[in-house]
C-alpha cells in the first residue's frame, strides 16, 4: 500500500476558521460590554423610578449617578433627567460610549428612558 501525500489544506482552513472566531470573539467582547454597561444603568434607573415614591429627586439623581461612575459610564450619562407628573416619574440620560475596533472608531448613542407610575 501507498501511502497518501497530504496537502495540509484541512489543517489550514481550520486555522484560519479558529483564527477569524478568535478574533470576532475578542472584538465583540468591546461592543458586548458597552452595552452590557447600557442595560444595567437601564435596570438601576428601573429600580430608581420603582421606589420613586419614596425618594425625591436628589436622591434618585444621587443614586444614577453612582451607578453611572461604578459602572465606568461616560460623563454624560450623569447628566440626568427626572421628571414628576401627579404620580409618574420619568428618568432619562443621554450619552455615547466610543468603541475601538481595529481600523474602525465608532461612536454609540445611548438614551436609557424610563417611565413608571406610581
Amino acid at each position: 500500500m501507498r501511502a497518501r501525500a497530504r496537502a495540509g489544506r484541512s489543517s489550514l482552513g481550520c486555522l484560519f476558521t479558529l483564527l477569524i472566531l478568535a478574533a470576532i470573539c475578542y472584538f465583540g467582547v468591546n461592543v458586548g460590554e458597552v452595552y452590557l454597561r447600557y442595560y444595567r444603568f437601564h435596570d438601576s434607573m428601573e429600580q430608581n423610578a420603582n421606589f420613586a415614591a419614596h425618594f425625591d429627586d436628589d436622591a434618585i439623581r444621587k443614586n444614577l449617578k453612582l451607578a453611572a461612575d461604578t459602572l465606568n459610564l461616560p460623563v454624560g450619562a450623569q447628566s440626568i433627567q427626572i421628571r414628576r407628573l401627579d404620580h409618574q416619574i420619568t428618568i432619562s440620560a443621554d450619552y455615547y460610549e466610543r468603541v475601538e475596533l481595529p481600523l474602525y472608531v465608532r461612536e454609540i448613542h445611548f438614551q436609557p428612558h424610563v417611565e413608571r407610575s406610581f
